[in-house]
């Protein structure tokens, strides 16, 4: 039995991790194409945002294997002739709690230690990326339209990397458009997006409505490329990106860093274990929801709808957990609030399923 479960697990787990791949990575193939990287960059992102996907799958996965495996038996009648040979359906539920532990320990290692650490490679190589885009912004001689409503000229860049006879204009804004020139300009990395430093320059704003034409010398301005290059880096270090033992022991610099309080980093840190939980109880709660009904001609439709009922319930109250972390995030044990009662659903079950079923009697007339 396991390792049918563990064969039909994978199927699953193939399957929907290549439809959600698929939809991410047409996306983020447009993207990059339209950023001018190459095939390699594309297979390494998608590569770092496969833990997320598979982390997504695998309670779904396991409970789909579960309800295969457990409807199959029970069609064949396997599970009718092993109950009638005395075994108890605490017995049978052992090769799915077993198959439960291993998903859930797949399920806890991308939580907790693989997906942190694809996240933070994943956005250190998205800010290479955007480094690179604003380096094929400096194109002499061209003018450029790096996104909708903006236009960029240069016409001369220097060896020392001076840009000489720079003109940047603006028209995102439909009420008026700002033009940038300036006799020369400097590329600069800060930490948060590069800018370019203009000098000796002049911004002209055209009001079309108001027929209105202003302008402001300056000596120098620094000009932020963000939006040239849809950086989303902010500076600020994303929880998603620290790892699980500095979120349970976080350090003034790290609390610093990401902007969030001791508590809001725990709470993260045992939403992530707390997945692995409710991964976990989901293959319970399929076989032993199929398991109360028992043997029927009409085979078990009702049930599997009724296992499909429970799941939803369950995956549900992980949003109630979350509105609660939201609001008070010192309250971190709703987290496992899901995962425990998927254990407590499918323990009901089984003991439901262990009582002896009355008989009924048939008369016969004397």
């Amino acid at each position: 039995m396991l390792s049918q479960l563990m064969m039909l697990f994978g199927f699953f787990a193939l399957v929907l991790v290549l439809v959600y791949w698929v939809n991410s990575a047409v996306q983020l193939f447009d993207q990059l194409v339209a950023d001018g990287q190459n095939l390699s960059v594309f297979l390494e992102l998608t590569m770092l945002t496969l833990p997320s996907l598979i982390r997504l799958v695998v309670p779904i996965s396991g409970f789909a294997a579960a309800l295969y495996v457990t409807n199959r038996l029970t069609s064949d009648s396997e599970l009718t002739v092993v109950q009638a040979m005395g075994y108890s359906p605490f017995r049978l539920a052992r090769p799915v709690l077993l198959f439960g532990l291993l998903s859930g320990l797949l399920t806890g290692a991308l939580t907790v230690v693989i997906n942190p650490l694809a996240n933070a490679r994943l956005a250190e190589r998205q800010s290479e990326i955007a480094r690179s885009a604003t380096a094929r912004l400096l194109q002499e001689g061209e003018f450029l339209s790096p996104i909708s409503g903006i236009t960029l000229y240069i016409r001369e860049i220097t060896p020392e990397g001076e840009l000489r006879d720079l003109m940047i204009s603006d028209s995102r804004d439909p009420q008026e458009t700002v033009t940038y020139t300036a006799a020369s300009a400097y590329l600069v990395e800060t930490a948060t997006a590069p800018q370019l430093v203009m000098i000796d320059g002049l911004v002209q704003v055209l009001r079309p409505d108001a027929a209105r034409l202003s302008t402001t010398r300056f000596e120098d301005f620094a000009y932020d490329l963000e939006p040239l290059t849809r950086a989303s880096d902010s500076g600020r270090l994303r929880v998603r990106e620290v790892p699980t033992w500095d979120l349970l022991r976080p350090t003034p610099e790290l609390l610093t860093a990401t902007e969030r309080s001791p508590e809001q980093l725990a709470a993260e840190a045992h939403e992530r274990i707390a997945g692995a939980v409710l991964a976990a109880a989901a293959p319970l709660i399929g076989f032993a929801t199929l398991l109360i009904g028992g043997f029927s001609r009409f085979g078990v439709w009702r049930q599997i709808l009724a296992a499909i009922g429970l799941i939803i319930i369950v995956q549900s109250l992980e949003s109630v957990a979350a509105t609660i972390l939201r609001g008070a995030p010192g309250q971190w044990p709703v987290t496992y609030l899901p995962g425990v009662t998927g254990f407590a659903i499918a323990t009901i079950e089984l003991a439901l399923a262990g009582r002896p079923r009355r008989r009924l009697r048939r008369r016969y007339p004397a």
